[in-house]
């Protein structure tokens, strides 16, 4: 079996050689500092796959079971390691196959090169086969795409797309290649891209705004922080901390901005959305202040635009121009790198003191405590609930693992409970929320961080959208831990149809195949647990090997998540139960 190995890295090419474009390819990526990509071969891009079997000691090419696989697995090594990911596809249902995690990337600002290759340029437009047109279908999830047509294109924008990809706000970039350029040859350099005319990736920070923001920040009474992913994407995790500890103010976080600061600091007061915690979201229209950082106020976070913090000033600081007064108005927007912007305000920040208003937010979590929390993580009841498995790998784990997440109940559980210590842990798709996320993304992520402990929470639906993916761990020896949460149903759509449509479980009712035998017969240790006394020492033993581990928790069947904010309604709304 092929394992998983470090490579060497490659420089720029400085002086021209006359080489294939599909080489040419190549060497781009070396040049760029890729040493791993995921992908599916076809008939295409096998010109670059040839070449690739040539750069074997420089350039891990890891075969995913489906293309989507290698978009999510691309995915999860950006979100780790803070790198550019990279998958490859043929033509045609190839290229198609990378749609859901281009648009998953899109809106979870990810950053990914996507490679597709394509008929001759000569046979564009004549429906040839498995031909599609793949820069029409993907431009509204791309941050940008293009097609090349002639080898003497690759150089430049090869180096374009890893500068867009990487730049400013991250996201997903697609190169369309034909075959013809892939197989011509041509003079070959490569210098990378430093700029784009017209494109301003990060906007220049302005004093004046920092200066009103700082002076709102200084005056507030009850100010409240909500940071999201920008934070993790500006490498401003050290920033936010002194902000939060210089002025005393609550912070709260959104799903993709979890794990920026520690879960255990004192100012960190929990999560905000529909299954967010109680405090957060009823403070959130109590404050008098409310800053915004590197988060976009997805309406997950907002509920009810109508009511959402309506008395309160707003500061807005974003990256994007774009995002800003998009859904709340913001008073002040301070525009620019999260990193930046919180360094030039931080010394025109008093230091203060808001006890009586951080003692509300502690009377909030203890009535959360008491009506869901305690139930959740140390329940008295005979089965297993999904927050207790949490805890339990939180304490195996020492709060230092990496948790990838799928799409449904136990992504909120996973969010509410796991514990991080340290940035880029908390690996979930966000914006799209796409089933299946979670395997491939988990493969990526120990690729970017193999010194790491990750951990896949799935659901029994959601597994098997990209079970296939298995043969990734089996072929590749990749340790990671896979947790199926199995509660035999597509759980978070039985709880609506519980809360909301009276209980009609339409198609919810999961009949499922043994995973523990599907997982063996991909050579992976594998065990299933359905009783309280089999946990802590199981997952002891999963967080202890050094190997693949598959463990699928029988957990209860009508377990619902709460707090949740039914869709459409005011933060203040929150339930309870």
């Amino acid at each position: 079996m092929e394992t998983v190995k470090e490579k060497k890295k490659s420089t720029d090419s400085k002086k021209a050689i006359k080489i294939s474009g599909a080489e040419a390819i190549i060497h781009c990526l070396l040049a760029e500092g890729v040493d791993t990509m995921y992908g599916y071969p076809g008939g295409a891009i096998m010109p670059v796959y040839d070449e690739l079997y040539k750069f074997q000691d420089k350039l891990t090419h890891i075969l995913t079971r489906h293309e989507q696989g290698a978009t999510h697995a691309a995915q999860g090594y950006a979100r780790v390691s803070g790198r550019v990911g990279v998958a490859i596809a043929t033509s045609g249902p190839g290229a198609t196959n990378l749609v859901t995690g281009l648009a998953d990337a899109q809106i979870d600002s990810t950053p990914m090169v996507c490679i597709t290759g394509q008929v001759t340029r000569q046979l564009l437009g004549t429906d040839a086969f498995q031909e599609t047109d793949i820069i029409g279908i993907s431009t509204p999830v791309t941050k940008w795409n293009y097609q090349i047509t002639e080898a003497s294109e690759i150089p430049e924008v090869m180096a374009k797309a890893f500068y867009i990809a990487k730049s400013g706000r991250p996201g997903p970039v697609l190169i369309d290649i034909t075959k013809n350029a892939q197989i011509d040859k041509f003079d070959f350099s490569y210098k990378k891209c430093t700029g784009v005319r017209s494109y301003k990736p990060v906007p220049k920070p302005e004093m004046s705004a920092i200066q009103a923001a700082a002076d709102l920040i200084n005056s507030a009474k009850k100010p409240f922080i909500v940071w999201g992913q920008g934070v993790i994407l500006g490498q401003a995790e050290k920033e936010l901390k002194e902000l939060v500890e210089k002025a005393n103010i609550p912070a709260a976080w959104t799903i993709m901005g979890a794990s920026a600061l520690d879960t255990a600091h004192p100012l960190n007061v929990g999560m905000v959305g529909m299954h967010g915690n109680y405090g957060p979201n009823l403070m959130t229209n109590e404050c008098d202040l409310l800053l915004a950082i590197g988060m976009r106020f997805d309406d997950r976070v907002t509920g009810r635009l109508e009511d959402y913090a309506k008395q309160a000033k707003v500061i807005h600081f974003e990256i994007d121009p774009a995002e800003v007064n998009k859904n709340v108005h913001a008073d002040v927007a301070v525009l620019g790198n999260s990193k930046d912007t919180l360094g030039l305000i931080l010394p025109l920040i008093n230091e203060n003191k808001h006890e009586a208003w951080h003692n509300i937010f502690k009377e909030k979590y203890k009535i959360e405590y008491d009506t869901i929390i305690k139930n959740d993580i140390h329940p008295t009841k005979d089965g297993l609930t999904m927050g207790e498995v949490i805890e339990e790998i939180n304490l195996a784990s020492n709060n230092k693992a990496v948790i990838v997440s799928d799409v449904g109940q136990h992504q909120m559980i996973a969010c509410r409970y796991a514990k991080f210590s340290q940035s880029k842990s908390n690996i979930t798709s966000g914006g799209l929320g796409t089933m299946g996320f979670a395997l491939p993304a988990a493969i990526g992520a120990k690729m970017g961080a193999m010194d790491r402990e990750v951990v896949a929470i799935i659901g029994d639906g959601g597994f098997q959208m990209t079970i296939q993916e298995l043969g990734v761990i089996f072929q590749h020896k990749v340790p990671v831990k896979i947790v199926v949460l199995n509660n035999e149903h597509l759980g978070m759509v039985r709880q609506w149809q519980e809360l909301f449509f009276e209980k009609r479980y339409a198609s919810t009712v999961m009949v499922n195949p043994d995973f523990v035998k599907i997982a063996e017969g991909y050579s992976i240790e594998a065990k299933r647990i359905s009783e309280r006394k089999d946990l802590k020492s199981t997952i002891q033993e999963m967080m202890a090997s050094k190997e693949p581990y598959f463990l699928e928790v029988k957990v209860e069947q009508e377990d619902n998540v709460f707090p949740m904010i039914p869709s459409g309604a005011s933060v203040s709304e929150v339930r309870l139960k």
